[in-house]
Order: structure tokens, then C-alpha cells, then sequence
């Protein structure tokens, strides 16, 4: 499973969200600090969900970041859209 689809299942799982994008910005970074040469080290996601609405930004972000567990330390970067 590509860490895209892996981390699409854990937030579909965690959020339930009503709009969900994961974008895959890697090369982008090709050669820059960061890049593993995997294609899969530089990620933006934005994600809608009612679950998330309510909380304060940080308290967002840190769900995100909960929800994707070990994805964390096997990406270089996660942007985040969070509405």
C-alpha cells in the first residue's frame, strides 16, 4: 500500500471526513533536504470533517497527526489544510 492510500484509509477511519485530498508533492522536493528518493517524503492534505470542526487549530492538527500514527516519522513533510 502507497503511504498516500495508507494514509487516506487512517483518516477515512479516524475522521469520517466529508472532503478528503492527499496530495503527493514529492517531487517537488526531488534532491532537497528531506527526499529519501521513495516518492512518497512530501505530502499536503486537506481534509473537512465535522469531527474536526469543533476543535481549536492546534487541537486539529495534533488529531491529524494522532490519526496517522507511525506515517509521522516515514514522511519527511505533512501539510495541512484543515479548514
Amino acid at each position: 500500500m502507497s503511504v498516500a492510500e495508507d494514509m487516506k484509509t487512517r483518516l477515512e477511519a479516524a475522521f469520517r471526513p466529508e472532503q478528503l485530498e492527499i496530495r503527493n508533492d514529492s517531487a517537488k522536493h526531488k534532491g532537497h533536504g528531506g527526499d529519501d528518493g521513495s516518492g512518497e517524503s512530501h505530502f499536503h492534505i486537506v481534509i473537512r470533517a465535522e469531527s474536526l470542526s469543533s476543535l481549536p487549530r492546534v487541537a486539529r492538527h495534533r488529531a491529524v497527526h494522532a490519526a496517522l500514527g507511525d506515517l509521522n516519522t516515514r514522511v519527511h513533510a505533512i501539510g495541512l489544510d484543515l479548514g
